[in-house]
């Protein structure tokens, strides 16, 4: 058998429908075709399988990363991310841009920045009052940004801060349209697609600054002996002097990058674990804020240090709420795959959102319950917010410890309730809180 069967409508509908509408008919799709059925989606058209099968998906996670190409599945983030970004790149390419990544991911690198994730956080928490109102994703994106220059850039000058910000706060704060525009060059230099453009030029410029004086800084910004951190005189990583800092840019500039290269990971990076993680959170503080038992016992996991159900309530938020519904890989060659025979040139798409919320593989998927993942019954297989295989997210370890930081800050802190259950928006290509997921701050 070749492709799967799937909705017969034009290819428009299909995209508008994909991009527009996925929450309710993708489910809707695979009660109707079963776990694997075919769309056709602009531009191109382009012919696209989604499989929601465990043993499928683990299948195409396994594949060749030259063979299952995440270049060609992620296409629509060129423009931003650049042709080197680690998310645009194949094969020998892509195992060689890992490796220069890996050392900033490592576990031990992770547990070294902790405190300064606690400390930005503490930042943000410390003005929150009981009896206040807030939005959540508003608040996480705030705090998470933050988080991201100051770790991924190593920026702590309060000027270069200012100027990033909106920069990126722009960049990503575009709907699917504006995303899906990026495809065709001729739109960009039309509205919106121009002022987009713009934005992603200023936004080159800084980070250009950023490593002009990375490289022209003098080698006395090397660590003293004494192992910490020299002062920040310039506002950038460790002195002004560039590399030997604790920053992703100072280990990718030891790595060896060029400029090229480290301007496309650092708008990846950023990116990649800033809106991701602000909406993982978002969605987290929304469920803890509509399960008082569940809130009340996170609470305490939070006095006593119990990360293991901090942890536990954040995985649950996201699987609950998948941050990206689906991952693709493009086949350069034909692949069987769960008994179809699919050509080459065709996108195969672990479909995350149907996995994790299938109730044959999930009991109650529509439940918040965070002890699933503590009692040894969930199914690993039915988790993959973060991918798998060789492209799966670097930053996995780094987003949950900075999830359950944050989560730790709050809940010591102050009581949040939420008043009603929030809707899905598309947000670039993540999934947010329609309404931002409102809170009430009420005391301990």
């Amino acid at each position: 058998m070749t492709l799967p069967p799937g909705p017969r409508l034009p290819a428009t509908a299909q995209t508008l429908m994909t991009y527009g509408g996925r929450m309710r008919a993708f489910p809707r799709l695979r009660a109707r075709y079963g776990s694997t059925f075919t769309l056709r989606l602009l531009p191109g058209p382009q012919t696209v399988v989604l499989f929601s099968d465990p043993e499928d998906i683990r299948q195409i996670f396994a594949g060749d990363s030259w063979e299952f190409s995440g270049a060609g599945g992620n296409e629509v983030l060129r423009a931003a991310m650049g042709d080197q970004s680690v998310m645009l790149t194949d094969g020998q390419d892509h195992r060689a841009l890992r490796r220069a990544l890996m050392p900033a991911f490592s576990p031990r690198a992770v547990q070294g920045h902790r405190e300064t994730v606690r400390r930005l956080v503490a930042a943000e928490v410390s003005g929150w009052r009981p009896g206040d109102r807030i939005d959540a994703l508003d608040r996480m994106s705030a705090v998470t940004l933050d988080i991201m220059l100051h770790v991924v850039f190593g920026v702590t000058s309060a000027d270069r801060l200012e100027r990033l910000r909106p920069r990126v706060l722009r960049l990503v704060e575009v709907g699917p349209v504006v995303a899906l525009g990026w495809l065709y060059p001729r739109l960009r230099g039309i509205p919106p697609w121009r002022a987009e453009r713009r934005n992603l030029r200023q936004l080159d410029e800084i980070i250009a600054e950023e490593l002009a004086a990375r490289r022209t800084a003098a080698p006395s910004g090397a660590r003293p002996e004494d192992g910490s951190r020299p002062d920040a005189g310039s506002g950038v990583g460790g002195s002004g002097a560039g590399s030997s800092g604790d920053d992703v840019l100072s280990m990718l500039i030891d790595a060896g990058l060029d400029d090229a290269q480290l301007r496309d990971q650092l708008i990846t990076l950023v990116l990649a674990g800033y809106e991701t993680t602000a909406s993982a959170l978002a969605w987290t503080l929304h469920e803890l804020g509509r399960h008082d038992e569940v809130r009340r016992r996170a609470g305490h996991a939070a006095d006593v240090g119990d990360d293991d159900y901090l942890e536990a309530c954040l995985k649950e938020a996201i699987r609950r709420h998948p941050i990206i519904d689906f991952v693709a890989r493009t086949l350069r060659t034909e692949q069987h795959i769960g008994g179809w025979r699919i050509p080459a040139g065709v996108t195969v798409a672990p479909a995350i959102m149907l996995t994790q919320m299938d109730p044959q593989l999930v009991p109650d998927p529509e439940d918040f319950a965070p002890e699933r993942f503590l009692d040894g019954t969930h199914d690993p297989g039915a988790w993959i917010p973060f991918g798998g295989g060789v492209r799966r997210c670097l930053g996995a370890a780094f987003a949950q410890m900075e999830g359950v930081e944050v989560l730790r800050e709050v809940l010591r802190r102050v009581d949040p309730v939420a008043d009603r259950p929030a809707g899905t928006r598309l947000r670039n290509i993540t999934n947010v809180p329609r309404d931002g997921a409102p809170l009430r701050l009420r005391h301990r």
